[in-house]
């Protein structure tokens, strides 16, 4: 790994990484908040946190304001990039497909296949790199917004004994069925819908057996609320299933930093809730 900043905060570091990821087969970026306990010798539990469309490392790190409560409750925040990145890598000229769209899937089609694995990336090399470079203690939650809550939303409902919790601001609920999922997985997983079940969160949630407790924000001025984010659908499968699903809805907020600066305290009080169970 090579070190690209520091930055001290709430007395804990903010640091930025490059690595090779061979799991994308290209150079990473993330980012890595270490609360003041890591720095006094305490292995700390971590959030993963996966940001949304055009994202980087960066737009969490800096809008969100969590920094203040990681480092009072003594949790490492991790934040990857949204996407491979590249002279190399396959792109597209829409905002929500290639760069900084990754979708958190693993791409069975060409060109795509060959970068675009960012569900492995997430799931096994990060954590593994994390785990074996930093004073973490084993336990694992994942967050995200948007883009990037659909992926911590299908991550922790594949995963659910690696995950003590999951939360997320306007998640994508149920992509098979809006036009930036549509649009995703067909160019990343190609044309037979059975495939894109597996990145689905109201279907893996209507379907689940072992649940991993789960918190959803969603702020009702959101611009894409009907359209692309649909929560009315997640909410329908844990209500089916008897997922234990806690979804609020917000007068007035939007799709925007603002809504998660103004909710992230709750979220990661939710996390360290269930790291201590």
């Amino acid at each position: 790994m090579e070190n690209l900043s520091s930055n001290k905060s709430f007395a804990g570091w903010h640091k930025q990484y490059n690595h090779y990821a061979e799991t994308l087969s290209c150079t990473m970026r993330f980012a890595i908040y270490l609360p003041p306990q890591a720095a006094n010798g305490q292995k700390v539990p971590v959030l993963y946190w996966l940001s949304g469309l055009t994202c980087t490392d960066e737009n969490f790190m800096q809008k969100a304001g969590a920094h203040r409560a990681a480092a009072e409750l003594g949790i490492a925040i991790v934040a990857p990039d949204t996407s491979p990145r590249g002279e190399d890598v396959a792109d597209d000229e829409g905002y929500d497909l290639g760069q900084g769209a990754g979708f958190f899937v693993n791409a069975t089609e060409a060109p795509w296949s060959s970068h675009y694995q960012m569900y492995d990336y997430v799931v096994n090399e990060l954590p593994a790199l994390v785990e074996a470079n930093f004073p973490v203690n084993g336990q694992w939650a994942i967050a995200g917004h948007s883009m990037g809550g659909h992926g911590a939303l299908v991550i922790a409902l594949r995963n659910p004994r690696r995950y003590c919790s999951v939360s997320a601001f306007s998640p994508i609920s149920n992509p098979m069925n809006c036009p930036w999922g549509k649009k995703a997985f067909t160019a990343y997983l190609g044309k037979d819908t059975h495939s894109w079940r597996d990145y689905d969160a109201s279907l893996l949630m209507r379907e689940a057996t072992q649940p991993v407790p789960a918190l959803v924000d969603q702020g009702e001025a959101d611009g894409f609320l009907t359209e692309q984010l649909q929560p009315e659908r997640l909410e329908a499968a844990a209500t089916d299933s008897g997922y234990p699903l806690q979804l609020r809805r917000h007068e007035g907020y939007d799709h925007s930093y603002y809504f998660i600066a103004s909710f992230i305290d709750e979220h990661l009080r939710f996390h360290a809730n269930h790291f201590n169970k």
